[in-house]
């Protein structure tokens, strides 16, 4: 069974190319790397997007390993302490950063619809807190006048299941039955915002053909020109 890589690869990659005489092949091994990421950190292609780890600092490796390894380059490394596993923590979802302006977006749509979710379910749903929450549904948010009710599922904040999981717990608690309404505003909030991005996308599409056409006519005037000029030298 082969050994676990070091919890940061390409750190201690970076490290050991920097201070240590191993081979590359002994550094991708020993990181669970290709030969040729190591080869761009030594090349300085790749090295500047990492801060070195220190595997022996940090109890993955012996310098006694490392002087095995420099005597004898067919010399596997082997790690002295496996990292600990980092487990997922209880506590709101992680959200990319590309995502989290569309919080208050997705928020405001589930206040708006689903009133009988609690604070503590829309947090754990999106992943954002309870002031965030309170502040929205006061209209006391900084940036209340730019929030505008979007459907979470089709901002990509969380899955139809999900949503739809929490929703039917919340309406179970309250006592409420599912009347189909639901559904129909999800479809129009949905439908719009599929209407938005095709616009969206048809228009890239024209700005790109006509910016085309445009490099086209100016390249076919300089040839022109340059003809011109050619045939006026003569």
């Amino acid at each position: 069974m082969s050994q676990p890589t070091p919890l940061m690869p390409h750190a201690t990659a970076s490290w050991l190319v920097d201070s240590t005489g191993l081979t590359f092949e002994q550094i991708a091994e020993f990181c669970g790397l290709h030969i040729l990421e190591v080869q761009a950190m030594a090349d300085d292609l790749a090295s500047s997007k990492y801060t070195g780890r220190d595997p022996v600092r940090s109890g993955e490796l012996t310098m006694e390993e490392i002087e095995k390894g420099q005597a004898d380059p067919s010399y596997k490394l082997k790690m002295h302490k496996a990292p600990v596993t980092v487990s997922r923590t209880k506590g709101p979802r992680y959200t990319p950063v590309s995502k989290r302006q569309d919080k208050p977006d997705g928020i405001a749509w589930i206040l708006r619809h689903h009133p009988e979710v609690s604070d503590a379910q829309i947090g754990k749903l999106i992943g954002t807190t309870r002031n965030t929450i309170a502040a929205i549904r006061d209209r006391s948010h900084w940036n209340i006048a730019n929030i505008t009710p979007k459907d979470p599922v089709t901002l990509g904040l969380c899955s139809q299941r999900e949503l739809d999981a929490i929703v039917a717990k919340a309406a179970k608690k309250a006592g409420i039955e599912d009347d189909g309404r639901d559904d129909e505003r999800l479809g129009d909030d949905r439908e719009a915002l599929i209407e938005e991005l095709r616009k969206e996308r048809e228009d890239a599409v024209r700005a790109a053909g006509e910016a085309a056409q445009e490099a086209e006519a100016a390249a076919w005037l300089e040839a022109k020109r340059a003809a011109e000029a050619e045939e006026r030298g003569r």
